[in-house]
């Protein structure tokens, strides 16, 4: 069955009207994402935004070593948006990046059970549990990512804390480093080439864009053609060295590197709450429902 909250997603997701989203929810059985694919495929939407609404509090936090050899990311979730701008908040999420650093967890659940670098008498989720009866807030260690290499490693950290990016370098100079950071940050790319492409995602892609060329009445065999050439602006918006490089856009970032002598190893970008999604509360309604009316 086709919900108002099913039409309502599917637009939120595709910018697609009303109506076309009702109409292929209900060619699809309600199934959302065969939907996106069928709105694409007709040049109805151009892409899927899986994760543009992001409701969820808190920050991405990153910590380097000085010697730029180990470095890790974390992403630690609050309630609220007044909460993620608490200074103790903010302390406590410092320092699991520096734990996460120095420590080398395998995952979330093993940092939990480690000692604290804020209090060794305590574990990490004995302290994650007394910052919230502190602040007052639920507080989740949603993800974390860690590089320990012989290159050098970079960080970069966006809007407060909104996004922070990762980047691993062979040759390359911190500038250099930084500049790739803010690039990652902006162009949110993907994978790092062409090579790190699922080939199933290619696939899929190739699919719906000789979809695409046939619906605009193209013959099967010039459709595969338009395919073959369309095909490079797919990899150049979701692979990091064939994006235009933000500081100079007819250049790509592979090129800027190779230039340099040098070599992007590996990258990790998290943007703050990406695919949570937030339950809407009526204001009102949750007023009424605290006084118990």
């Amino acid at each position: 069955m086709v919900t108002a909250t099913l039409v309502k997603e599917l637009r939120e997701k595709t910018g697609a009207g009303m109506m076309d989203c009702k109409k292929v929810l209900t060619e699809t059985d309600g199934d959302m994402e065969k939907a996106i694919e069928l709105l694409r495929e007709r040049g109805i939407a151009k892409a899927a935004k899986k994760s543009d609404r992001i409701a969820a509090e808190g920050i991405v936090e990153t910590y380097v070593s000085e010697d730029g050899k180990i470095g890790a990311i974390v992403e630690v979730n609050s309630e609220t948006d007044f909460v993620a701008k608490n200074e103790e908040f903010r302390n406590f999420v410092s320092a699991i990046a520096k734990q996460i650093a120095i420590e080398a967890p395998k995952d979330v659940e093993e940092l939990l059970s480690q000692k604290s670098i804020i209090d060794n008498s305590k574990t990490v989720s004995e302290v994650l549990t007394e910052k919230i009866a502190n602040i007052g807030e639920n507080l989740t260690i949603r993800r974390f990512e860690r590089f320990e290499t012989n290159n050098l490693v970079q960080k970069y950290i966006h809007g407060d804390g909104k996004i922070g990016v990762l980047v691993e370098m062979e040759n390359g100079d911190s500038q250099l480093a930084r500049d790739i950071c803010m690039q990652i940050a902006a162009a949110r790319p993907e994978y790092l080439d062409r090579e790190a492409v699922p080939e199933e995602r290619v696939k899929k892609e190739m699919e719906i864009l000789k979809v695409q060329a046939m619906n605009e009445g193209k013959p099967a065999e010039i459709a595969e053609k338009m395919v073959q050439g369309r095909i490079g602006k797919f990899y150049g918006e979701i692979c990091l060295v064939e994006q235009p490089f933000v500081k100079d856009p007819d250049t790509k970032v592979g090129k800027v590197v190779a230039d340099k002598g040098a070599k992007i190893v590996r990258f990790v970008r998290f943007e703050k709450g990406e695919g949570i999604e937030k339950k809407e509360e009526n204001f009102a309604e949750e007023v009424m429902k605290q006084l118990g009316k």
